[in-house]
């Protein structure tokens, strides 16, 4: 049994609080006034910084109807007056500043979730596959996605609480003159938003609910039938899934860009949070093995986990380059713009990233024998897990903040906030039941897999 101290209670409580304050803080510090932005503006411009630049961008990429998304008001008539036009600037600017707190937040949420909801997807796959490897490492994964319900329904309370300042067809007075938005309406808008995602979380939460159920009870069992009930919601679960899975980050991702779509969208998200979830199952796993508990899992385990972190980083690379090839290569404006404004605006991060979440694990993992080594492990992962936190950032800011962009406190605090719930909700659940999942017609085969 894994007993959770108070040392970590205590700890993830502490991230929690001081997170908290540190966002209300960015929160209070981020409503300035339009005279106090013009000052901003005018400071930028003293110093030579990019302002100018940007605004340009701006201008251009109103055009194609992609970074205006965050204004308020009538764009069609721009006034060929200076003063106004520097004024129209300030309050693009104004809008972008207060979006960034709740950008941040949001980010942030939704990166544990989708920790969560790969980790889901994936236990459900050793299920379904009845694959013989991963029984040792069941309670694991299923602590894990015990953050599942709570994560997901902060997701959508931040997206509600947030709304224009993170989704802006949420916004009735851009939607009343935006005619692509309001094609989409059917789609878009606040109600089958939330009905939509009731039955995704209803689902995946059902899912994870019963077939935890069904785990424990096989401990007690005499014969097999919790693990045949598990075969079979496995089975069902992954169809539903897969269509819950890609309307998700229709919705919860790529709406923040109302304008723009991809057909490989659902597919990138889900590689980026099946990355994640598994390299969260190995990092936790090492954790408990430097504690002295999961005694049957070995070398073997691990090296499996990394194979996983390594070809699902192959796989998201290949997703993110087919995505932005074809975009690029065929250059129609309304799809090619998503990638402009990030290379433009965000070109260190936008690189940065693709480094983080291929280059590096692809050179640390190649090694078969770093595999096996914990260390290598902990290395990559740490490393991939800022690399998709990142993924989630260039998702989510450039449609919210545009230029207006920083890693400060807003985004630090964010990260400590579910940081601390998560470990709190995961140490939690695996404290509650033995570590071992003993009864598992499997578990003699996990326990002596070896090769």
């Amino acid at each position: 049994m894994y007993i959770l101290s108070n040392r970590l209670k205590i700890f993830s409580i502490s991230l929690i609080i001081i997170g908290s304050l540190g966002w209300f803080y960015s929160y209070s510090t981020s409503h300035l006034t339009l005279d106090q932005v013009k000052e901003l503006l005018a400071e930028e411009s003293h110093h030579g910084s990019h302002s100018d630049t940007v605004h340009s961008m701006e201008n251009s990429n109103e055009k194609h109807h992609n970074t205006d998304i965050h204004h308020e008001g009538d764009h069609n008539g721009h006034s060929d007056d200076a003063h106004g036009h520097e004024d129209e600037h300030a309050e693009h600017v104004l809008h972008q500043i207060h979006n960034r707190p709740y950008a941040a937040l949001y980010v942030a949420a939704f990166f544990f979730m989708m920790i969560s909801l790969g980790v889901l997807a994936f236990y459900a796959i050793q299920y379904a596959s009845q694959a013989g490897w991963s029984p040792v490492l069941f309670r694991v994964m299923e602590a894990i996605t015990y953050y599942l319900l709570p994560g997901a329904l902060i997701v959508i309370l931040i997206a509600y609480v947030g709304d224009k300042h993170i989704f802006i067809w949420m916004d009735p007075a851009v939607v009343a003159h935006d005619e692509i938005i309001q094609g989409k309406e059917g789609w878009l808008n606040k109600t089958s938003f939330l009905i939509r995602a009731l039955i995704y979380i209803g689902g995946w939460s059902l899912y994870r609910y019963f077939s935890r159920k069904f785990s424990i009870a096989q401990d007690q069992a005499s014969d097999n039938k919790n693990f045949k009930r598990n075969f079979q919601i496995s089975a069902g679960f992954l169809v539903f899934f897969m269509y819950t899975e890609s309307m998700m980050s229709w919705d919860w991702i790529m709406s923040v860009d109302p304008h723009w779509f991809s057909t490989l969208f659902g597919w990138y998200v889900f590689a980026s949070m099946a990355v994640s979830g598994i390299t969260v199952i190995a990092l936790i796993t090492i954790y408990l093995k430097s504690k002295g508990l999961l005694e049957y899992v070995n070398d073997s385990h691990l090296h499996d986990l990394a194979k996983f972190m390594f070809g699902f980083s192959v796989f998201w690379a290949y997703l993110w380059f087919s995505q932005f090839m074809l975009i690029w290569y065929a250059n129609i404006p309304e799809e090619v713009t998503y990638f402009v404004t990030r290379i433009e605006m965000y070109p260190i991060p936008f690189f940065t990233m693709f480094a983080l979440n291929f280059l590096f694990p692809f050179l640390v993992l190649m090694n078969s024998d770093y595999k096996r080594v914990p260390i290598f492990i902990i290395m990559a992962g740490v490393i991939i897990l800022i690399g998709h936190y990142m993924d989630v950032y260039m998702m989510i800011m450039p449609a919210t903040v545009i230029d207006r962009y920083g890693f400060g406190i807003a985004e630090f605090s964010s990260i400590l906030i579910f940081l601390g719930l998560f470990l709190l909700l995961v140490f939690y659940s695996l404290s509650k039941e033995e570590l071992l999942a003993k009864r598992n017609p499997m578990i003699k085969e996990s326990e002596n897999f070896h090769y």
